[in-house]
């Protein structure tokens, strides 16, 4: 059983950083973004077995290099955003398809970076985690005051005196780190369902930011724990089962909140 402890203990540690992040990306409209940066974490990847490099640095790199291009492109204006984030979700997703099959002598399950294997964490998979959470959230605090006026405002926060650019390009920056810590965990096609359904869930029961980031963090806890009881009892995937289980705490907060309003 001491298998499933440290899936429990990384599922929450990484709900830690999701529950805060999550809210930002719901506060911001950014689950598309979260979508690309998902889908260029299997370039990076394949990348890391290309040129035999660590796998979570490249894919905080690939991720990090993509978050850079995007912030790059939407200055410009010259492509809508939700245009511009489409063509980059696929592209990368394509490009590391591609260069995989590309690579002779590279075998890698796509299933375990799809879909992701909570069970199989490892103590070193919690220590780097959990080391990767702390900076993480050291860094969420010391942004929060200055994302949360640019979640309001980007005019308004330039004129308070924060650097909208660069606070923007920092939250790029960890919510890179998080889809590179998550990946093995969840897979890439459920990091940002884990990212953003616990902050949907939790937004019409709550009545402030920081409120509203505490019970994400909280119903993201919940999910993991359910989910990995449903994966163990049933033999189902851990990482679907937990999506799922935090998809039935939204429609319970969405219906909770419908009852209260009537």
């Amino acid at each position: 059983m001491m298998w499933l402890l440290d899936s429990l203990l990384a599922g929450w540690i990484l709900s830690l950083m999701s529950g805060p992040l999550g809210s930002f990306i719901v506060w911001r409209r950014m689950a598309y973004f979260g979508d690309t940066l998902a889908h260029s974490a299997l370039l990076g990847i394949t990348l890391g077995f290309v040129f035999e490099v660590q796998l979570n640095l490249a894919i905080v790199l690939c991720a990090v290099f993509v978050a850079l291009i995007l912030a790059s492109l939407q200055r410009q204006h010259f492509i809508p955003s939700d245009t511009l984030l489409g063509l980059m979700a696929h592209t990368t997703l394509a490009a590391g398809l591609v260069t995989l099959s590309l690579v002779d002598n590279v075998r890698i399950d796509l299933n375990a970076y799809l879909f992701g294997d909570l069970l199989a964490v490892t103590r070193e998979d919690l220590i780097t985690l959990a080391i990767g959470a702390v900076l993480v959230l050291a860094a969420l605090s010391r942004m929060w005051k200055g994302l949360l006026a640019a979640s309001v405002s980007e005019e308004l926060a330039q004129v308070e005196g924060y650097q909208v650019a660069k606070l923007r390009l920092l939250f790029m920056v960890l919510l890179a780190v998080v889809i590179a810590g998550a990946m093995k965990l969840v897979g890439v096609l459920l990091i940002t369902a884990l990212l953003i359904i616990p902050a949907a869930a939790a937004r019409p029961l709550s009545q402030g930011p920081k409120q509203m980031a505490a019970l994400a963090t909280i119903i993201s806890m919940l999910a993991v724990a359910m989910g990995l009881g449903l994966s163990y009892y049933f033999d189902t995937p851990a990482g679907p089962s937990i999506v799922l289980t935090s998809a039935f705490f939204f429609l319970v907060s969405q219906s909770g909140y419908r009852l209260i309003k009537s």
